[in-house]
C-alpha cells in the first residue's frame, strides 16, 4: 500500500472508533434522555471524565498548529498560552463551583440560563446567546480548518483541503447530535491517551533525528536565535506588557467561556471541580512539545510564511516517519480538533434552544430537538463560511477571547453582588464590546502595548458600577438568585443524591424559576 493509503486508512478507523465510542456511551440512556442528559452529561461526570473533557476543550488543533507556528514565528511570546490557562484552572477552582452550585439550585444548563434567571429576563439569555455564537463561530470554524489542514496533510494530498473540511464537518455533528456531553467525554480519554503518547515520541524523536539531542538543538536556539527566547520575541510585536495583560484576561475569561461551564455543569459535585482544578496544570507540560518542535522547524524546514508555518510540526514528521506513524500522530491532532469543536456545538445548540428557541412557545416543549437542529445549522454555517469567507470568520477570532470578556461583569460580578443593576450590566456589555470591536477592527490591538480587551474590559467595568451605583434603581434582587456559597450548598445536599438523581431528567427540560 501507498504511504497515502496507509494513513488514510488508520485515520479512517479511528474516525469510525470515535463516532461509535460516542454512540456507546449514552447506550441505555432512552436515547441520550433530555436536555441537560444531552448538554451537561445530566450533572454525572467524575474528575476523571471532567478532567479529560475539558483538557480536550482547551488542547485543540492550535496546539499542534498554532502553537508549533507561533514556537516557529516568535518564540517566547506563546507561552502565553500556558500562563493564561494555568492561571485560569486556579480561577476555575472558585469559580468553577460557585456557577455549579448556582446551576444545580435553580435547574440551569449555561451562561444564558444563568443572566436571564439573575436578572429575571429572558430575553437577555436571548441576547447573551447571540452575542456569544458570533465569538464562538470562528472557533468551530478554526478547527475546521485545522482538521482539515491536517487530514490533507497525513494524506499526503490525496484528500483535498475542501473534502478534508466536509469531512472534519460530518464526523463531528453526527456525533455530537446523538452522544451530546457525554460522548465528548469518552471520546477525549480516546483523544487523551493518543496525544500524551505521540507528543512524548516526538519530543524525543525530533531532537535525537535533527540534532544530536537537546543540548545541541538549545545550544544552536541561543547562538543563532536568541531573539526567540525573550519577549517580545522575534518580530518585536508581543512586549511585556501584553504578555501579562492577556494572560489576565483570558485566564478570567476562561472560566467563563460557555464550553468551560458545559463542563463545569457536567460535574457530579462541586469537590469533583476542586480536584479538577489542580489536576489540569498538568496537561499543560504537553504545550511545550508543539512549541519547542515549532522552533526546532527553524532550522529543519526554513522559509516557511504565512499559514505555512503552522504546518511546522508535520514537516518535521510526514518526510521522516512511517506512514503508519503518520496517521497516528493525524489522529491525535484531528480528535484535538473534533472533542473542542464538538462541545462548542453544543453549547451553542444549548444556547439557543434554552434561551432563544424557547420563546416560541411551540418549541418550549421541544427544547433539546430544538438544540440538536441548532448544533447542525451552526456547523453548516461554519463550513459553509470557511469555504466562501474564510477571512471573515478567522478576524472575528481575534475578538473571541476579547469580546467573551465584556460578560464578566454582568455575570460574574452580577452572581455575588446585589446592586448591579440590569442597565448597568447591560451598559458596561455595550461599552466593553464596542470598545473592542472598534480596537480590533481598525488595527489597533494591541493598544499602548496592552491587549485591547483588558482596557475595554476595565471601561465595560466602569461604566456598569457608575449606573448602577448612581443610576436609577432595578427590582431589588432577593438572596435566593445570588450565588451562594459552593460549600454549603454542598452541605444541603449532602445525603440527598438519590433524590437529585430523580430529578434530573425534569431539570432538563423546566424553564427557569
Amino acid at each position: 500500500m501507498s504511504s497515502a493509503a496507509v494513513a488514510t486508512t488508520i485515520f479512517g478507523v479511528f474516525m469510525v472508533g470515535a463516532v461509535a465510542l460516542g454512540l456507546f456511551a449514552v447506550r441505555g440512556r432512552g436515547g441520550g434522555g433530555g436536555l441537560a442528559e444531552w448538554s451537561v452529561g445530566g450533572r454525572s461526570l467524575g474528575t476523571v471524565f471532567i478532567w479529560v473533557l475539558m483538557a480536550g476543550e482547551s488542547y485543540t488543533s492550535f496546539s499542534y498548529l498554532g502553537a508549533a507556528g507561533w514556537g516557529y514565528n516568535y518564540g517566547a511570546p506563546v507561552l502565553y498560552v500556558v500562563a493564561y490557562m494555568s492561571c485560569g484552572y486556579a480561577v476555575g477552582y472558585v469559580v468553577g463551583p460557585m456557577l455549579w452550585a448556582y446551576a444545580k439550585k435553580h435547574g440551569l444548563v449555561g451562561i444564558t440560563d444563568m443572566v436571564a434567571h439573575r436578572y429575571g429576563r429572558p430575553w437577555l439569555g436571548a441576547l447573551v446567546a447571540v452575542l456569544a455564537t458570533v465569538f464562538l463561530l470562528p472557533y468551530i470554524q478554526l478547527q475546521i480548518t485545522g482538521m482539515g489542514v491536517v487530514v490533507s496533510t497525513i494524506s499526503y494530498g490525496a484528500i483535498s483541503l475542501n473534502w478534508a473540511y466536509f469531512i472534519a464537518f460530518a464526523v463531528t455533528t453526527g456525533f455530537v447530535v446523538v452522544s451530546g456531553l457525554r460522548g465528548s467525554a469518552w471520546v477525549s480519554v480516546l483523544k487523551d491517551v493518543l496525544v500524551i503518547a505521540t507528543l512524548a515520541f516526538l519530543a524525543i524523536y525530533v531532537p535525537l533525528h535533527y540534532f544530536a539531542g537537546y543540548g545541541d538543538f538549545f545550544h544552536r536556539v541561543v547562538s543563532e536565535k536568541s531573539d526567540w527566547l525573550t519577549l517580545p520575541g522575534h518580530g518585536g510585536a508581543f512586549g511585556e506588557a501584553w504578555f501579562a495583560t492577556t494572560s489576565v484576561l483570558n485566564s478570567l475569561t476562561v472560566v467563563i467561556f460557555p464550553t468551560t461551564v458545559a463542563g463545569y455543569l457536567g460535574a457530579r459535585s462541586a469537590d469533583a471541580l476542586r480536584r479538577n482544578a489542580m489536576l489540569l496544570p498538568a496537561y499543560n507540560v504537553l504545550l511545550f512539545v508543539p512549541m519547542l518542535l515549532g522552533m526546532a522547524a527553524i532550522f529543519v524546514v526554513p522559509g516557511l510564511v504565512g499559514a505555512d508555518s503552522n504546518l511546522a510540526l508535520f514537516k518535521l514528521v510526514v518526510d521522516s516517519l512511517p506512514a503508519w506513524t503518520v496517521g497516528l500522530i493525524g489522529v491525535a491532532a484531528a480528535l484535538s480538533s473534533i472533542v473542542p469543536m464538538a462541545v462548542f456545538m453544543l453549547v451553542i445548540g444549548t444556547m439557543w434552544g434554552r434561551s432563544v428557541l424557547s420563546l416560541v412557545p411551540r418549541l418550549r416543549e421541544r427544547q433539546k430537538g430544538a438544540s440538536q437542529i441548532v448544533v447542525v445549522v451552526a456547523g453548516a454555517l461554519a463550513l459553509l463560511m470557511t469555504y466562501t469567507v474564510p477571512n471573515t470568520l478567522v478576524r472575528l477570532s481575534l475578538i473571541s477571547y476579547e469580546g467573551m470578556a465584556q460578560l464578566l461583569p454582568m455575570l460574574l460580578l452580577g452572581l455575588v453582588w446585589r446592586k448591579l443593576t440590569l442597565l448597568g450590566g447591560l451598559s458596561g456589555l455595550a461599552v466593553g464590546v464596542g470598545t473592542v470591536c472598534g480596537f480590533v477592527f481598525t488595527d489597533h490591538d494591541p493598544v499602548w502595548g496592552v491587549n485591547a480587551g483588558i482596557v475595554a474590559l476595565g471601561l465595560n467595568l466602569l461604566v456598569a458600577l457608575a449606573l448602577s451605583l448612581l443610576g436609577p434603581k432595578g427590582a431589588p434582587v432577593s438572596d435566593d438568585v445570588l450565588a451562594r456559597d459552593p460549600i454549603h450548598e454542598e452541605d444541603e445536599d449532602e445525603g440527598d443524591e438519590e433524590g437529585e438523581h430523580a430529578r434530573r431528567s425534569t431539570r432538563g427540560n423546566a424553564a427557569p424559576s
